[in-house]
């Protein structure tokens, strides 16, 4: 155990708003866009969280894992005791690398998944890697996600990327749930990442929104329909966090007042939502399904 897994966060701590001064990134799949090209690096729990065994030797796969709030849960899982599989996009090996350092630190493993989500076979192989070097999946946490702000609103969505923001949000999470369950057993549990945009919209990121919407619909759905199963279906819905997604679909100005608009004045840290995942994943929660658990700075989420 390295000393970063010794050290506990003072709860007394105060977060400060990131000095972002606007900064930008390449759009997601450049290989410069990554974390270590942000000026202002995210806090992912690093050298704060400390495990406590909760999900000890399961299987997570988790979507969007190499970097932000997906780095955060792969952190947090690792040192709760848990294997993980990340499926990230091409081109950001560098994050993935450095998450998979994360993990092996801890003392678990952690397999790397280069793909594209959008496509259904492309699921398929996530989900027969997953069963392939774990022969099973304890806990699927689907946060992929693509954003891109268009400040003209519904007249500067191109069909073109409301079809890609609709198959990476709302496809991927439908394809992997249906593919993954086959290999879920009583006690697994799925979670999927909205966002305080499914009842609070910007119309800036109108097909965003409306995929963060019907991924509550869809986890409140399927939860009734798999109970009797056993296996428990949650979302969180997190407010503006730090990740290098901001820097990289956001215009200057928004990203130089990023998260100030909430009641607590500042973005979030992904360390700080990293810990609604471990308890929705974690026996802790044996009786919650069906839930939104809202990380988001004071902002309500009323769906």
């Amino acid at each position: 155990m390295s000393d970063a897994d010794q050290t506990r966060q003072d709860p007394t701590e105060v977060h400060e708003q990131p000095d972002t001064e606007g900064e930008q990134l390449p759009t997601p799949g450049d290989e410069r866009s990554v974390t270590s090209e942000m000026d202002e690096k995210p806090d992912h729990g690093e050298d704060s969280y400390v495990g406590h065994d909760r999900l000890l030797d399961q299987v997570a796969v988790i979507t969007g894992g190499d970097s932000g709030i997906g780095r955060a849960v792969a952190l947090a899982f690792a040192r709760e005791g848990a294997d993980v599989v990340i499926a990230y996009l091409d081109g950001e090996d560098d994050d993935a690398e450095e998450t998979r350092r994360i993990v092996e630190d801890a003392g678990r493993r952690c397999v790397l998944v280069p793909t594209d989500l959008v496509q259904e076979e492309a699921c398929q192989a996530l989900v027969d890697r997953a069963v392939e070097d774990f022969g099973r999946i304890d806990i699927l946490v689907n946060n992929a996600a693509y954003q891109m702000a268009q400040p003209g609103g519904i007249a500067d969505i191109t069909t073109e990327q409301l079809d890609r923001v609709m198959r990476t949000n709302v496809y991927a999470m439908f394809w992997l749930c249906k593919m993954a369950l086959p290999h879920m057993v009583p006690g697994a549990s799925i979670i999927n990442t909205s966002s305080i945009q499914s009842s609070s919209p910007s119309p800036e990121l109108l097909d965003y929104a409306t995929t963060k919407a019907a991924i509550v619909n869809f986890t409140r759905g399927l939860a009734q329909s798999i109970a009797e199963k056993g296996i428990r279906v949650n979302a969180v819905a997190p407010g503006p966090i730090w990740t290098p997604l901001i820097p990289a679909t956001m215009p200057p100005e928004k990203v130089e007042s990023f998260g100030e608009q909430t009641p607590m004045g500042r973005a979030g840290q992904p360390a700080e939502v990293a810990t609604a995942f471990v308890f929705l994943a974690s026996p802790e929660s044996s009786y919650i399904t069906g839930e939104v658990i809202a990380v988001t700075g004071g902002g309500p989420v009323t769906m």
